[in-house]
């Protein structure tokens, strides 16, 4: 048996523990929760390590889909789980940042009922315009607003993109019109058809159109550029400084999983990450693998959570 090996972290563990009683098997998967139906980004991103993952704890893992309600369903259901080892989740920076913000009534909190294992993967978004819009340059385009405060149609996709797009009007000190849509596709289908002007969108979703002429491209909302769109300029790079707003996904285990068991899904998933041909399949996606320790995970929530926290105070967003 190897050391650290997670079945045996495991049972060690529950030998020791308050959990009497509790039986633990080999033929027994662990759960692996994500709070979106399958196909979306956290659930890509957690399929594409399953495998090796799975390997290397010599572990059956299954993946469970419960989407619904900005990831809340699914989130709250990982942070009342067990910590028995035998539930982790997937989380991103919506079900992990901004929900914490955006909801009166939270029934979980991101920080508290949860150990962050490892942050895989972070996209940026692109702000992408109709080619009505009479700007060819983000410079152009800030000065375009500027002269017509809240009269650019903004199309909104989800919650990230409002409060990326609202603390760039508020940093070039500019106002615009949102317009919510219910996900990417219908977004796309309104900036293609000049229903809305600009739109924050993945590099995936708009490297088509922009290869076809259909849209142009503003900048990149994350601090470096997307591995997919690599010669579209970071609006940081453009002026705005400090400006830097990603899209991540990572897994987390509920609060109270002991520390071993933590870093060996950490060790695993960080070798699942750095694998070439998984690096390879997530570029092409337009992620930037990241694989952090807990350590720097925690860290990046805890960041995550105030940044987001005053973005919503400042914008003014409804609660929800």
């Amino acid at each position: 048996m190897k050391p650290f090996q997670f079945l045996g972290v495991i049972a060690g563990f529950m030998l020791c523990s308050a959990l009497a009683g509790a039986q633990v098997t080999s033929s027994r998967p662990v759960r692996v929760l994500v709070p979106a139906p399958p196909g979306g980004p956290s659930d890509t991103a957690i399929r594409l390590i399953l495998p090796r993952l799975s390997e290397g704890l010599q572990q059956a893992l299954i993946v469970d889909n419960r989407g619904g309600a900005n990831g809340v369903a699914g989130t709250d259901i990982a942070s009342k789980a067990t910590p028995d080892g035998y539930t982790l989740a997937v989380g991103n920076s919506g079900t992990h940042a901004i929900n914490a913000s955006l909801y009166r009534k939270l029934p979980y909190d991101p920080v508290r009922d949860f150990t962050p294992i490892v942050q895989m993967v972070t996209s940026g978004m692109v702000l992408v315009a109709n080619p009505k819009v009479g700007a060819a340059s983000l410079t152009e385009f800030i000065a375009l607003a500027r002269r017509q405060p809240g009269k650019i149609n903004v199309g909104i996709a989800g919650a990230t993109g409002e409060l990326s797009g609202d603390a760039l009007w508020a940093q070039v000190q500019t106002r615009m019109n949102n317009v919510r849509y219910k996900g990417s596709a219908p977004t796309e289908l309104a900036i293609l058809g000049g229903e809305v002007d600009v739109a924050l969108l993945t590099p995936l979703a708009v490297r088509s159109h922009l290869q076809a002429g259909k849209l142009k491209a503003y900048g990149i909302t994350s601090g470096q550029r997307s591995p997919v769109l690599p010669e579209v300029p970071t609006i940081g790079e453009q002026g705005v400084q400090g400006y830097d707003f990603q899209i991540w996904h990572g897994v987390f285990a509920p609060r109270g999983v002991p520390d071993n068991v933590i870093n060996a899904v950490n060790r695993e998933a960080v070798r699942a990450l750095s694998a070439p041909e998984v690096r390879a399949r997530f570029a092409t996606l337009g992620f930037v693998v990241i694989a952090n320790s807990p350590q720097e995970f925690a860290a990046v929530v805890k960041s995550e959570v105030e940044k987001f926290r005053k973005v919503i105070q400042e914008s003014g967003i409804e609660l929800l």
